[in-house]
């Protein structure tokens, strides 16, 4: 049966808007994914920074999958949009690990448009979907039309929420995830400056979206926790897009010229921070000058495996968008069978740097 993708995939517009979630909730600790990531201990327990509980994710859950029942399945997938690098590349890559394991797959985006996805929602459950899985761009405006779709007899997963109407939540906690960043700059300020000589750091964040403001915030507490007293915060920018990131590094470096370390909450800021330290330093980045963020785009990885950029780390998910896409699917299928062992189940987060570039790159869309 053709199966069906809905958008732009592999839209060269980096549009880092919402790529983790909407609430604060736990981190889990998981075995190292099979690509070579080794997952961070971003956090101990099985409950979040707020009243949200769950199970942490672990290798061993994902195995456990029958993936043959997903065979002959019919999916619905409802993402907030295709326009960035980030989700084109995974959408791209679960539609193909779903394909192989013989499931009916369509996927739309709802261009971050609550009354579209509700739209989208009903059409999955006219179309007497067998599981439905919502990005949702406003996780309130959509539980009514999961809810229909439970009434229907239809599996509903929410990705990044801890939605009421679902059978199973696959989240994230930001203020964990930032911290992780904070702590992979400071281990790089660690080494390579002092309290004497303090990095002039930047944080470029966008404190217009709650996930983003956490993450931002986890950022922060981050690099306080790991490198305390030997770095000091020269701005704090929003900064969402690479042209936007760019812009502000630039303007942070006219009054700063000593800035040396970016942190910030997305690819975005990683691009273009990129792009506006390469040209202050004529193409020589010194090797004390390192940005750090999130996400994990093909162009992120290529600046870090070129080793001559101030592109040093990643703190990124399940690892590259094939491990991604291949512990969605899993997911689905524990789902289908009723097997997870919690609702909520937090997602692992894992470094990402040149000591395991090499390995990412290869399961890239």
């Amino acid at each position: 049966m053709k199966k069906k993708l809905i958008g732009v995939l592999l839209s060269a517009v980096m549009i880092i808007g919402t790529l983790a979630g909407c609430s604060a909730v736990n981190t889990g600790e998981s075995e190292a994914p099979t690509s070579g990531v080794e997952a961070t201990e971003a956090a101990s327990t099985a409950e979040g920074t707020g009243s949200v509980k769950g199970t942490n994710a672990s290798q061993e859950l994902y195995d456990s999958a029958d993936i043959s029942n997903l065979k002959g399945k019919k999916i619905g997938i409802t993402i907030q949009s295709l326009s960035n690098a980030y989700w084109a590349g995974v959408m791209k890559a679960l539609q193909e690990q779903l394909e192989a394991d013989g499931a009916d797959v369509t996927i739309v985006e709802c261009k971050d448009n609550s009354g579209t996805q509700i739209g989208q929602i009903e059409n999955f459950i006219s179309s007497q979907c067998d599981l439905i899985m919502i990005h949702p761009s406003d996780a309130d405006a959509v539980e009514d039309a999961a809810k229909e779709a439970k009434k229907a007899g239809i599996k509903v997963m929410c990705w990044d929420d801890p939605m009421e109407n679902t059978d199973g939540n696959w989240i994230l906690d930001n203020t964990s995830l930032g911290v992780e960043i904070g702590k992979l700059a400071g281990e790089f300020i660690n080494e390579h400056f002092s309290e004497k000589e303090k990095a002039e750091v930047a944080v470029l964040g966008y404190p217009q979206t709650k996930v983003l403001l956490e993450r931002g915030n986890g950022i922060k507490e981050g690099l306080k926790e790991s490198a305390d007293g030997k770095y000091t915060i020269v701005a704090e920018q929003p900064a969402l897009e690479p042209s936007e990131a760019q812009t502000a590094t630039e303007t942070i470096l006219q009054k700063n010229q000593n800035l040396k370390v970016v942190v910030g909450i997305g690819a975005g800021p990683m691009i273009g921070a990129n792009e506006a330290l390469t040209t202050y330093t004529n193409g020589k980045v010194p090797e004390d000058m390192g940005i750090f963020t999130t996400d994990v785009t093909k162009q992120q990885l290529q600046q870090i495996q070129a080793g001559d950029q101030a592109s040093k780390g990643i703190i990124g998910f399940e690892g590259s968008d094939e491990d991604t896409a291949k512990d969605c699917a899993a997911m689905f299928s524990l789902i289908l069978d009723d097997k997870l062992p919690d609702k909520n189940i937090f997602r692992t987060v894992a470094k990402i740097d040149a000591d395991n570039v090499d390995s990412i790159m290869s399961g890239m869309k």
